[in-house]
């Protein structure tokens, strides 16, 4: 398992914007055994905390709050370093990725209250990770939202990006959620001072950059919470997306290219779309697609439940157009 993280393909994406005077190119993160770019967050988290000592395989507990994907990445680690592990969730969560856990030994436990003051599940995780670990001899939190070595295992990601795309990279587009992409990409280009424009893609309804909380339908993206890792200024620039953006982006991308992606997919898709005009003729563009699209059959690729939420809106992924007529979306 340990040597099938990372090393996922970058393809171009030829038909997705065909009207396009820039290049772009897609990691798909999904390439991972996990599924999804956590699967690197989480073997650096886990195996960071062993070689510290921190966690000890035999008799240490990891606890970690998570929205999925980060979860089936430790529950798939610390299935191979024989580490018990707990995971708290929220019903957002979808099914699948709970049973993945499940499968792969980790106890999951599910809250259900909303936290009145943000109306989202993310702070009532948090402090019930706070009482598993005051209640659970040898137990250990790698917190995703504060521990450097999440963004430390995205130099990889964005070294593989940069080392792959053919004639130096211009644009990076990466979806926000612990800041652990974000951060680890941005570190890796500054640190060699690439003339990288780094975009941050965002939820309306994050607080993540200063935005006032609002409810989300869609997980893997935006923060109820600021998480520790976030820094001013890893971005050159933030885009906000909607529930919606992110729908029609992953229909239009598995409909024009062929690729079932999941939510934040379409989110940073929806950023490319909504910055077209501005991107120089020439340019060289990547997306970061961080999972895959079958965790969401029940919600994005199923049409009535599209319908219920937006109404009828399959025409703004089936047009064929110049994207000027679908980019208000």
């Amino acid at each position: 398992m340990l040597q099938a993280v990372g090393g996922t393909p970058l393809v171009e994406l030829t038909r997705f914007e065909p009207a396009a005077r820039f290049r772009l190119f897609a990691k798909l993160e999904a390439h991972n055994p996990g599924g999804s770019i956590k699967d690197r967050s989480a073997l650096e988290l886990l195996s960071g905390a062993i070689d510290e000592g921190r966690v000890i395989p035999g008799r240490s507990v990891v606890v970690e709050s998570s929205s999925g994907n980060l979860g089936i990445g430790l529950a798939q680690a610390c299935r191979y370093f024989g580490v018990r592990f707990v995971c708290v969730v929220d019903p957002r969560a979808n099914r699948q990725n709970i049973a993945i856990m499940r499968a792969l030994g980790a106890e999951v436990e599910v809250v259900t209250r909303i936290d009145p003051v943000t109306g989202e599940y993310l702070p009532v995780r948090i402090r019930r990770v706070r009482e598993i670990l005051e209640g659970t001899e040898h137990a250990y939190c790698p917190d995703q939202y504060a521990n450097p070595l999440n963004p430390r295992s995205h130099h990889a990601t964005m070294r593989e990006i940069c080392e792959a795309v053919p004639g130096g990279l211009d644009y990076l587009f990466c979806a926000t959620s612990s800041c652990g992409t974000l951060r680890g990409c941005a570190e890796y280009a500054r640190q060699r001072r690439l003339p990288v424009t780094v975009v941050a893609v965002d939820a309306e309804g994050s607080v993540i950059f200063g935005r006032k909380p609002a409810p989300r339908l869609i997980p893997g993206h935006g923060a109820a919470v600021r998480p520790a890792l976030h820094q001013d200024g890893l971005a050159d620039e933030v885009v906000h997306v909607s529930d919606l953006d992110c729908v029609v982006n992953c229909r239009r991308l598995a409909h024009r290219e062929a690729i079932l992606a999941g939510g934040s997919a379409g989110a940073v898709l929806a950023a490319v779309r909504r910055l077209g005009d501005r991107i120089p003729a020439g340019a060289t563009c990547a997306v970061i697609l961080p999972d895959r699209g079958e965790r969401y059959l029940d919600t994005i690729y199923d049409d009535d439940w599209v319908t219920s939420h937006f109404g009828d809106v399959a025409h703004l992924w089936k047009e064929q157009g110049p994207v000027a007529e679908v980019a208000t979306c």
